[in-house]
């Protein structure tokens, strides 16, 4: 068992010794988060769950009891959490503002943490164990002010002490000591009441709150989420089990439903119709111009929220140092060549793989291609299989068939990969591999690809922060850095031509922080000037929106807000299909058709499943509507 025992005594001593280790793990988490399907893979990335999906570190090869004792400790905090931790109550009753967000989450972490330490001496040896490596590595023993004293984690660390009478791992006292006095002195009474909450999660995260809003974080719940939470206690929803991206599209508590936006949107721009509504719509509407002078692109359509709604609050301080650039432009040839090959060979064995998932898709999309008959004709081919009506009842006609070709849509995908800084190592280099057969596969279906991406000029700001410094500090400037969007490959363009592009995602410094909204935005503009009669964007990224110049002097949920206002934007109101894939992180939170991996090598396999899946669903109505057809 990963949770009880004596931590010396199942030290692997060789490779079976391990492989034995690795089994006793998967097994132990299974049974402690009631879930036989759960999926444990060892791995060099960084430790992730999704859904009933775990990723531990890859053990040593000559393991120490420490190392064995951390790898349990993270695989009992996997498994805590999926057997105590419903998302749906969570996400509904999380705050708005980022650090709110942080201190929720983690204090959520430490109530599941604690409740498997409560009921098993093992497993809080266990978590012990990992939280002192954690802390040790995040180099928190020897911090000298709050500023550099994460308060989310001291708060964990004071609330895991309460529920379970451990003492805060060595490598966290100081850190706690900064923040004690300030902690006991704004939120001292709730926590006090934590302990007898610790099993009802939903009475616990409301505790939370009302912490935070004594921290002055958080605002307080309103009679409606009341009114949600007394209808949840009827759910018959086990704890545990993570929510559908059907599910997420109603539990958002504070955002506005689909229909409700969508008419308020609508009364406004009846209103305003001839004024510009803010600043990233001008922005836009530069970038439509400049983008008509692309070389093959087709006639811009009208956008379907060309102006956006004035309760969108969203504005850009410049854009004077934005800009939108071919990766040709970016670096030379020679160097694309090199990163290239360097790209190539890193990922030498993984091209097999997706190679055979590329294949299938392929194989899927020919088939919907193919010839179809048309049955119960006067003329054509005669039909033997319906020769059995005649023979019943000879006075009946003949039936006759005819082949024909049926209609596959012209179709367009736009692929649009978080360039940051997190996406550094394993992912982007999956991510470019992918997008890159991808490419190469639906181009000899006839089907157009355009591969994007997205990050910012600089870190901090750049000179839209010099610029905002220089000007006085103007307050609320809204976004404040330099975009850099990245066409790695137009819509256009044969994949011959573009596929040394891909390797500039392996330059180093390329990859810096990521503002997903406007991005999301200017990709979908592009996909609005196509002549394509289907437009299909997909978005690939490891998280949120991150840009620390724009957070630190705006709203901790400024970003945040903008992103799912342009996806609720885009699902409700334009042609476009729009999907996302999250490495790592869970994006069902934001988008309605979405999926999240742990693995970056899973990423082929999910980007070649939500597309089949599309053109699935495509054929499904086309053999529909012919069915309509032939009935009436």
């Amino acid at each position: 068992m990963a949770g009880a025992g004596d931590n010396t005594r199942n030290k692997p001593k060789a490779g079976t010794e391990a492989d034995s280790f690795k089994r006793a793990v998967t097994v132990c988490m299974r049974a402690i988060s009631g879930d036989n399907e759960m999926e444990v893979a060892f791995s060099k990335d960084r430790p992730a769950l999704a859904g009933n999906r775990a990723r531990l570190p890859e053990p040593p090869k000559k393991p120490s009891a420490n190392d064995i004792a951390v790898t349990r400790g993270l695989g009992d905090s996997m498994a805590l959490r999926r057997a105590c931790h419903d998302t749906r109550i969570h996400t509904r009753l999380a705050p708005e503002g980022k650090q709110a967000r942080a201190i929720f989450d983690a204090i959520e972490q430490a109530r599941v943490e604690s409740i498997g330490s409560r009921a098993m001496t093992g497993v809080g040896d266990n978590i012990a164990s990992m939280l002192e490596d954690k802390y040790t590595k995040s180099n928190l023993a020897s911090v000298s002010d709050r500023e550099e004293a994460p308060l989310e984690d001291a708060l964990a660390l004071v609330v895991r002490e309460k529920l379970t009478g451990r003492p805060i791992p060595q490598s966290g006292e100081r850190l706690v000591s900064l923040w004690r006095s300030w902690i006991d002195d704004k939120a001292g009474g709730e926590l006090a009441n934590l302990e007898g909450k610790i099993e009802d999660q939903q009475a616990f995260a409301r505790i939370i709150r009302e912490m935070l809003v004594s921290m002055e974080m958080a605002e307080e719940l309103g009679d409606d989420q009341e009114t949600e939470d007394s209808e949840d206690q009827d759910d018959d929803q086990p704890q545990g089990e993570d929510e559908s991206p059907e599910s997420g599209e109603d539990d958002e508590g504070a955002e506005p439903s689909p229909s409700e936006d969508s008419e308020a949107s609508d009364s406004e721009e009846q209103q305003g119709e001839m004024e510009a509504s803010d600043a990233t719509a001008d922005d836009m509407a530069d970038d439509d111009e400049m983008e008509s002078e692309t070389p093959g692109e087709a006639k811009r359509q009208d956008n379907p929220f060309a102006n956006f709604s004035k309760e969108f609050d969203y504005k850009v301080f410049t854009t004077t140092f934005d800009e939108t650039v071919g990766a040709e432009e970016l670096c030379d040839e020679d160097e694309l060549d090199r990163l290239r090959a360097f790209l190539d060979k890193q990922l030498a064995n993984l091209q097999g793989v997706v190679g055979r998932l590329a294949n299938r898709l392929q194989r899927r999309l020919m088939a919907q291609q193919n010839r179809s008959w048309d049955f119960d004709l006067e003329e054509g081919y005669l039909d033997p299989a319906r020769l059995v009506r005649v023979v019943i009842d000879p006075m009946q006609p003949l039936s006759f068939k005819q082949e024909r070709d049926t209609k596959f849509r012209d179709t367009v995908v736009t692929l649009v990969l978080d360039n940051s800084g997190s996406m550094r190592g394993r992912p982007i280099t999956v991510a470019a591999t992918c997008a890159d057969i991808l490419a190469r596969t639906l181009e000899r279906c006839g089907v157009s690809v355009e591969i994007l991406g997205f990050t910012t000029r600089a870190w901090k700001g750049g000179q839209a922060r010099e610029k905002w410094l220089k000007d006085g500090k103007p307050p609320n400037p809204g976004r404040l850095n330099d975009l850099r969007h990245i066409i790695y490959k137009s819509a256009d363009a044969p994949w011959r031509r573009s596929r040394r592009n891909l390797g500039l995602m392996m330059r180093e410094g390329l990859l810096k922080e990521n503002i997903d909204g406007e991005a999301l935005l200017w990709a979908h503009q592009r996909l609005m000037a196509r002549p394509e009669q289907r437009k299909i964007l997909m978005m690939i990224s490891d998280g949120a929106p991150v840009d620390d110049s724009t957070l630190s002097v705006n709203p901790g949920n400024y970003l945040e807000r903008h992103l799912r206002g342009v996806i609720d934007l885009i699902e409700t109101r334009s042609p476009v299909e729009l999907l996302a894939i999250g490495i790592g992180h869970d994006v069902t939170r934001y988008y309605r058709r979405a999926v999240t991996i742990v693995d970056a090598e899973e990423l082929a396999g999910a980007m070649t499943e939500q597309l089949a899946s599309l053109f699935g669903e495509e054929s499904t109505r086309e053999t529909r509507r012919g069915g309509a057809r032939r009935a009436g």
